[in-house]
């Protein structure tokens, strides 16, 4: 019997969930589905900078987990720039951060920007 899977933390939804040409059409070829999961080990590793082992401790798995994760992420933005397809994110095995500061990225993660702007 397999592991069950573990959840990531994600402090992070992006702001639009669909990339690429978005006039092509709605067949399933034309897609390329990356999770939420992928899509924040991109901005933990290349926008925000960290190394694998660093983003593994913020989304709470193991550095070979995000290995995985990243190596998949990047197959499918190659894809989607190569071959033309729409880049959809959505799904994956993920909890959002809590409204804590310390544990989201010391308080810079959208989550808890709003919670402020709200309060």
């Amino acid at each position: 019997m397999p592991r069950p899977r573990k959840w990531r933390n994600v402090c992070f939804l992006p702001e639009s969930n669909r990339f690429g040409h978005l006039d092509s059409a709605a067949n399933c070829d034309s897609f390329i589905i990356m999770t939420v999961d992928e899509y924040e080990t991109i901005r933990l590793m290349d926008l925000v900078g960290l190394s694998q082992l660093e983003c593994a401790n913020k989304m709470n798995v193991a550095r070979t987990t995000i290995q995985g994760i990243y190596s998949e992420a990047r197959r499918k933005i190659a894809e989607s720039l190569v071959n033309g397809k729409v880049l959809k994110i959505e799904g994956g095995d993920y909890i959002l951060c809590n409204d804590d500061e310390k544990k989201c990225e010391l308080g810079n993660c959208r989550r808890c920007r709003r919670v402020k702007c709200n309060s």
